[in-house]
């Protein structure tokens, strides 16, 4: 192929394709003719690449053909707007449109949570086959306290940080299933119902709750919200309503999948908490102050952000052309 014969037989045409990708506005005619125009500047490019390999000649043109394909199919959102507006619109929304589901999952945890204490504290039986009467001292004593400070408060954040954060994360992916969930809720209510029954059991209850409350309000909570999440995108496919059962599975899982992105933030701060602030001595109104504190900014940031975005049409799911067509329509 003579590389420059080639061009300058086609220069118009790629000029005019160009002249078409830059145009500010498109009547139905020119953009016809920008679609056929690029599809034969596309044949044009592979037969320079197949023949010539890289050249300057296939460079602009590729160029060209670059701009004329945005032309016609789009471009996503800019990142740097996307990042405010996930923070500001998509995730409060997601957060606040399973509030009541997150507040169900919470009041079940708790009286999982409250029965297996009772029973542990009530039954010497029960309370004895988690371990023998020293064992249990030196738990209760030695073992529950030093847990939080064994090792350095970095790592210590960072390991429980991942491990919340993959739990989480977990819960909303799995959530599908049915099954992952309800078995993640009621593990985590036996573990803290047992843990606080042997403590109470031997009197240490005020030490439970000094070492539980300050990272765990806003720790718990968040494990809620995942919770939550996974089971409102199992419901989605289970009972979609007027959507079709695709529909409703593809909407709910981009706009809850949200949810586990930000809860790795809020698991953060968690975890910031447990590793800087839990095994202080400092005295016990302060550091259940600063959880609670913690718990209040996110409630706040759920109903509050969540509700006004929820009231300005935001359910937290991918815009329209980042989402893709919702349905094959015929013509």
């Amino acid at each position: 192929m003579d590389l420059d014969a080639y061009a300058a037989a086609h220069r118009d045409e790629w000029d005019r394709l160009d002249e078409l990708a830059r145009k500010g506005r498109l009547s139905g005619a020119e953009a016809d003719e920008l679609i056929e125009r690029y599809q034969t500047g596309a044949s044009h490019l592979s037969a320079i690449k197949t023949t010539a390999g890289s050249t300057v000649v296939g460079d602009r043109l590729s160029v060209g053909l670059s701009r004329a394909r945005l032309r016609f199919t789009g471009a996503g959102a800019n990142v740097l707007r996307q990042v405010p507006l996930f923070f500001a619109a998509q995730l409060p929304a997601a957060l606040y449109r399973i509030r009541w589901l997150t507040l169900a999952v919470a009041v079940v945890t708790a009286i999982i949570a409250l029965l297996y204490g009772t029973w542990v504290v009530n039954d010497p039986q029960v309370l004895a086959s988690f371990g023998s009467d020293d064992d249990l001292k030196q738990l209760v004593n030695e073992d529950f306290v030093n847990y939080y400070s064994d090792n350095p408060a970095a790592s210590f954040t960072g390991q429980v940080w991942t491990n919340n954060a993959w739990i989480a994360a977990q819960c909303v992916a799995f959530g599908i299933a049915g099954v992952f969930v309800p078995y993640i809720v009621l593990s985590n209510a036996q573990n803290v119902g047992v843990t606080g029954g042997i403590m109470f059991a031997y009197d240490k209850g005020d030490v439970f709750f000094q070492y539980i409350l300050p990272h765990g309000m806003l720790e718990l909570t968040a494990v809620f919200v995942a919770a939550a999440a996974g089971l409102r995108i199992f419901w989605s496919w289970i009972a979609p309503g007027p959507r079709t059962r695709g529909q409703a599975l593809a909407e709910d899982g981009r706009a809850l999948f949200t949810v586990a992105i930000g809860l790795v933030f809020v698991l953060l701060v968690s975890g910031i908490l447990e590793g800087f602030v839990t095994p202080q001595p400092w005295p016990w109104p302060v550091k259940i102050g600063i959880g609670a504190l913690a718990l209040a900014a996110f409630l706040a940031y759920l109903i509050v952000v969540g509700g006004r975005a929820v009231r300005a049409g935001e359910t937290g799911d991918l815009g329209e052309f980042e989402a893709g067509a919702r349905r094959i329509v015929a013509g």
